[in-house]
């Protein structure tokens, strides 16, 4: 996410999480899903969606581990990673999880957006999750080159170490073992944390308002 400017992330990512976190676990309009995503995006769309959906089905009651683990395999694996000028010609555009399928592409917060409302979707609660704005190093050790980034921590308690899953590397690994990764902050429905302390409350911003009305229209539940 070269273009990420710091500002829109938070104030976007926060009011995101808001949402979701009061909400949990939708009842989603499958008919609706399917008939939005064959209009828009055709077979190809349709596919992954039906993908997605079986994914989930077949991850319902079991570990948070599990469905962890299956939930960043399958973001990873169904989409390309690009940038948002690329893909919908805009600098920042936060996709729905039907539109990043649609596609088939997406840049870093599409890909924690997608993971994050899966997990939600199976019962992982929100609370449990941040999205992690990060500075993630490129060309190995000892390189100074870096890029904006966001990956999305589990935290199995509060103040555990979280489990960071992302789009630039397949397994999921300890925040520790990430040595690539430098948090700048992160964020829930709970508030703003920065190096580990909640520093701002989580607010509502109207242009998540837009992102909600997209996703009740494609057939998602109100959030």
């Amino acid at each position: 996410m070269p273009s990420l400017r710091r500002r829109t992330l938070l104030t976007l990512a926060v009011a995101a999480v808001g949402g979701w976190a009061l909400r949990g676990a939708q009842a989603w309009d499958e008919s609706l899903l399917h008939s939005q995503m064959a209009s828009r995006f055709g077979a190809a769309g349709s596919r992954r969606l039906q993908a997605w959906l079986e994914m989930l089905r077949t991850q319902s009651g079991l570990s948070v581990a599990q469905q962890l683990q299956a939930v960043n395999a399958f973001w990873n694996q169904q989409l390309l990673a690009s940038e948002d000028l690329q893909i919908w010609n805009e600098t920042d555009y936060w996709a729905t999880p039907l539109e990043s399928l649609g596609k088939g592409a997406g840049d870093c917060e599409d890909f924690v957006i997608g993971k994050f409302v899966s997990l939600v979707r199976l019962g992982v609660p929100a609370q449990n999750m941040r999205l992690i704005y990060v500075r993630a190093r490129m060309g190995g050790i000892g390189s100074t080159q870096s890029i904006a980034h966001m990956v999305l921590g589990f935290y199995e308690t509060p103040q555990a170490e979280p489990l960071v899953l992302d789009n630039l590397v397949s397994s999921i690994q300890l925040a520790s073992l990430r040595t690539d990764l430098t948090p700048v902050f992160s964020f829930n429905a709970q508030g703003i944390y920065v190096r580990g302390e909640r520093s701002a409350p989580s607010d509502r911003i109207n242009r998540w308002q837009d992102l909600q009305q997209r996703m009740r229209k494609e057939g998602f539940d109100a959030l």
